[in-house]
């Protein structure tokens, strides 16, 4: 929410950015789930908007594969798992089939930042 609030900032010193515009969206709605059970607002399916579903996965994905202060990184086939789980819930299935069409690549970038 406060990424949303800080980028509104800067929307209104550079209105009419489309490319700001899209970031405020992720910002604010990347938390919603496919099923309305998320937030800041409890959007359900395609009230989210595209951009923050898209970044959801990737999110997730990215937060599954890095080893943070409190846990290490999982599998990419465990993290490919908790994602096809997740699909239909948390995640919009059209989504989830088009990140497991190129998971493969996401997986390539990941070692480029030093995932396992």
């Amino acid at each position: 929410m406060a990424g949303a609030v800080t980028m509104q900032a800067v929307r209104d010193r550079y209105p009419g950015n489309a490319f700001i515009d899209m970031g405020i969206s992720i910002a604010r709605s990347h938390h919603e789930r496919w099923d309305g059970r998320g937030y800041p607002d409890g959007l359900a399916g395609e009230e989210i908007p595209l951009a923050a579903r898209i970044m959801a996965v990737a999110d997730v994905y990215d937060a599954l594969r890095s080893t943070r202060c409190y846990k290490e990184p999982v599998s990419r086939r465990e993290a490919r798992r908790i994602i096809e789980e997740g699909s239909g819930t948390q995640f919009d299935p059209r989504v989830v089939t088009a990140f497991l069409t190129l998971e493969e690549a996401f997986d390539e970038v990941g070692h480029g930042m030093g995932y396992l």
